[in-house]
């Protein structure tokens, strides 16, 4: 049976990674969606992709 996943059990630096994490994702996504909309590559959809997934899983705390 899977535990239950508690983030305050964590050690103390990977608490502050994920804080680093979920402060500076936004900003990141939002400039790569503005590069993605001058210089649209495959690589930069696909990377706009993945940091869109990742700060929607940072805002509903999958993480």
């Amino acid at each position: 049976m899977r535990q239950k996943f508690n983030r305050y059990t964590l050690p103390s630096w990977v608490r502050q990674v994920r804080s680093v994490g979920v402060q500076i994702i936004i900003p990141l996504t939002i400039f790569q969606g503005i590069r993605t909309l001058f210089f649209p590559t495959t690589f930069d959809v696909f990377l706009l992709a993945i940091l869109i997934l990742l700060a929607l899983a940072f805002h509903f705390e999958v993480f």
